[in-house]
């Protein structure tokens, strides 16, 4: 069994991404520099049009001041604007299962080639399309019916858009069209253009398109690493929305912990008050743990396509027990290997950070629990091990100078990982 179109033509804003907030606050920005009021009702009604047919439409200008706005417009949306965006959840898995089928993707957008391909590269899916056609240059005013055209290639074609504008530039160019409601467009818009088909749900448009050919792609598991006071805390918050922003379903878990059973474990190795626990029992507690979190949260996540990001992982025990309770790296690796049947992460995010300034971070915040309240000797093993680890593995290893600034953490850590997605998305 084949999939039914050999080329699948995506519309960009509304289709493959939710794009409104950075569309709608650029265009009030244009209209407030040009001193007109600005039509709060509307502005979502500026998503999928031609900038200068809407600015002329909703706001009743001439050509000449259409053109103004959109200048405008673009001096914010090219900046800011462009990744104010977030690719649907369930696209990326889509893409991934029609290229695996054998499917030629395109994209044909209204919005500008170059800034097109920045939003596609940005959230790692770029990689999945094989053209992206968009207005280019002098030629910013190419209608739908042209895009469409030069999206296409041999075999049976079909457009997937969210407004009217997709499905008659479909129709010009004879092929059919599949109309999705989960964008900016109506079901009544699309079915009083003539579109072919109607999906309500990406579930739905993933039917249409691929049928029962080809299973959807496993997730992936990205653990992330690094010295109390390293900024984890931080880090994963900013993951847990920039990751979803790309389009994946994200289950976000920690260690220990993550599930009832591994949460009682967690008090038990944490407490303060179980200062006699012996090195041997510590890992093979947390081991553990380990053993419940990855055959029941973990794992199952994974094999349902989520992305699972996790707070610690085996590297922490190899760098906490095998370094800084100098067990021994590889031995608490190989412990630590039985317990979870050899499940390791896809990528580990490494927060490097040397012990002297993770002390001075830790010792300011909350009540240290038992292991961050081991002397400096420890710590510094500690910082010692992971070193090594980032090392041993630097193919699953993204090493993040955690010295700089926040937001500059959360950059390095977030294109690292759009290039992978984008690497993971191509293979």
């Amino acid at each position: 069994m084949s999939i039914k179109y050999d080329n699948v033509i995506f519309d960009l804003d509304g289709t493959l991404t939710l794009s409104h907030e950075g569309i709608t606050a650029s265009v009030r920005y244009a209209l407030e520099r040009m001193g007109r009021a600005v039509p709060e009702n509307d502005l979502k009604k500026f998503i999928g049009p031609p900038l200068v047919t809407s600015f002329k439409r909703y706001c009743g200008m001439d050509d000449s001041a259409a053109w103004e706005a959109v200048r405008f417009y673009r001096e914010r949306y090219t900046t800011i604007g462009k990744f104010e965006n977030r690719v649907i959840t369930g696209i990326p898995r889509l893409l991934r299962r029609l290229r695996r089928a054998g499917a030629r993707l395109a994209v044909a957008t209204g919005k500008p080639r170059e800034t097109s391909l920045e939003i596609l590269e940005h959230f790692g899916i770029a990689s999945l399309f094989d053209c992206v056609h968009g207005p280019d240059g002098a030629a910013m005013d190419d209608s739908k019916r042209e895009l469409v055209r030069a999206a296409m290639s041999d075999g049976r074609s079909v457009m997937v858009g969210d407004r009217e504008y997709d499905i008659l530039g479909a129709e010009d160019n004879g092929i059919d069209s599949i109309g999705v409601t989960f964008g900016y467009g109506t079901k009544r818009e699309l079915e009083n253009a003539g579109a072919t088909y109607i999906a309500g749900s990406i579930g739905e448009l993933e039917t249409l398109l691929c049928g029962n050919v080809e299973k959807p792609p496993r997730g992936l598991f990205i653990s992330v690493e690094g010295l109390d006071g390293s900024g984890k805390t931080t880090q994963i918050g900013m993951l847990s929305d920039f990751l979803p922003r790309c389009g994946y379903e994200v289950v976000h878990t920690r260690e220990p912990g993550g599930c009832p059973i591994s949460e009682k474990l967690r008090e038990i190795v944490l407490d303060t008050g179980n200062s006699e626990m012996t090195a041997k029992a510590e890992a093979l507690i947390y081991s553990a743990a380990r053993a419940q979190h990855a055959e029941t949260v973990i794992a199952p996540a994974i094999e349902d396509g989520k992305i699972v990001l996790c707070d610690r992982y085996i590297d922490s025990s190899a760098a906490f027990q095998g370094g800084g309770r100098e067990l021994g790296i590889d031995t608490v690796m190989r412990l630590n290997e039985y317990a979870t049947g050899g499940l390791m992460p896809d990528k580990t995010i490494y927060l490097r950070l040397d012990d002297v300034t993770a002390l001075k971070r830790r010792s300011g915040a909350s009540e240290l629990d038992r292991i961050e309240s081991e002397k400096h000797d420890f710590h510094r093993r500690v910082f010692m091990g992971f070193d090594a680890l980032s090392q041993k593995y630097p193919e699953r290893y993204i090493t993040v100078d955690a010295l700089k600034a926040p937001n500059e953490v959360f950059e390095q850590a977030r294109a690292a990982l759009a290039e992978y997605l984008s690497e993971v998305n191509a293979s």
